[in-house]
């Protein structure tokens, strides 16, 4: 693929060195015809209206189809605004439950203390990033003897979930709900699968950390809540679900497997830029527009020098080359996009 499209620019770079070199041949011998032939400089005067019209008439074009690609765009761009709306809300829904259980009494006595205290700057991927050697403490944390029933990791895992920026070390008193979130932490989500262990533990695991992880130490009012979130984030899933593990399993399954996946695609799609052909249509009714239409008025109006002309007809001529050698690189890669 990367052979493919270097060949790609190599080609429209060969075609532009091409038209740059037609473009300098024409003026030198458009240049060299009317200083050597009679009456050349009429010709080109009676031709010019002709060419106005023919380089307005497709600068018309043109514009229309790059307002038409502009609101096409943008109209996009209201759809995947709203989708990842939705998405996000769901995300907000998730870190509400992750905040529940963070802060309940699910864990063993003296886990929290032990981690905020020898383990308060290290979080969940610089764990899963220890092989890169930033953090001298993930190593620490990986070569130290728990005691708590192997839920270090998972609390650090929840905790991840509250995080908006993967920098941080400590979640803040009051936990932010962005109107979007950022592309980093969200490349961090996916691509360390926050959501993942803890649905690992609840679906296959739970036997082995039922003494580590009390589930009935969650307040009544506290698990009304997170199954009422559940319902809001799908109501299909989540309908008549109970308080128990298999619940937690479904949960954290269907934030590891659909909503993080839908957020960052979404969000990719959010990012996209304004397509290459819309640039390089936008050059080519530039290039129209200047030298095809105001140009040649100018010339007419204000009686310039025939050299005015010349380049106007040179420029055209040798972008109507261009784009017709190099047109079908451009759709061609916009259509692989």
């Amino acid at each position: 693929m990367k052979n493919k499209s270097l060949s790609k620019d190599l080609y429209s770079i060969v075609a532009f060195a091409i038209s740059g070199a037609i473009c300098a041949g024409l003026i030198f011998l458009l240049y060299d015809k009317h200083q050597n032939t009679l009456g050349f400089e009429e010709n080109l005067k009676k031709l010019t209206s002709i060419y106005i019209g023919i380089s307005g008439f497709l600068a018309a074009i043109l514009m229309v189809f790059l307002a038409a690609s502009a609101m096409n765009h943008k109209s996009y761009k209201a759809k995947i605004i709203h989708k990842i709306s939705k998405t996000t809300q769901k995300m907000h829904n998730f870190r509400t439950i992750a905040e529940i259980i963070f802060n309940s009494n699910i864990w063993l006595p003296g886990l929290k203390d032990y981690m905020e205290k020898d383990y308060a700057n290290l979080s969940y991927f610089d764990v899963k990033e220890f092989y890169k050697g930033k953090s001298k403490l993930a190593i620490e944390f990986l070569q130290e003897t728990h005691h708590f029933g192997e839920t270090e990791n998972l609390y650090l895992e929840l905790k991840s979930l509250l995080m908006t920026d993967p920098k941080e070390k400590q979640i803040p008193e009051t936990i932010d709900y962005p109107i979007f979130y950022s592309n980093n932490i969200i490349e961090k989500w996916v691509e360390h699968k926050s959501g993942s262990g803890l649905w690992y533990v609840f679906g296959y695991k739970y036997g082995n950390y039922k003494e580590s992880l009390n589930l009935d130490s969650i307040f009544e009012r506290h698990r009304e809540k997170i199954l009422t979130l559940a319902n809001t984030i799908d109501n299909d899933v989540f309908e008549n679900s109970s308080f128990n593990d298999f619940f937690f399993s479904k949960l954290w399954e269907y934030l590891t497997k659909d909503v993080l996946p839908k957020l960052s695609q979404f969000q990719s799609h959010l990012d996209r830029k304004t397509p290459r052909l819309i640039y390089y249509l936008y050059i080519v009714f530039l290039l129209l527009m200047v030298f095809g239409v105001l140009l040649p008025l100018t010339y007419l109006m204000l009686s310039f020098s025939v050299l005015a002309i010349i380049v106007s007809y040179s420029i055209v001529i040798s972008t109507i080359f261009y784009v017709a050698i190099t047109f079908h690189i451009f759709l061609s890669k916009e259509v692989n996009r």
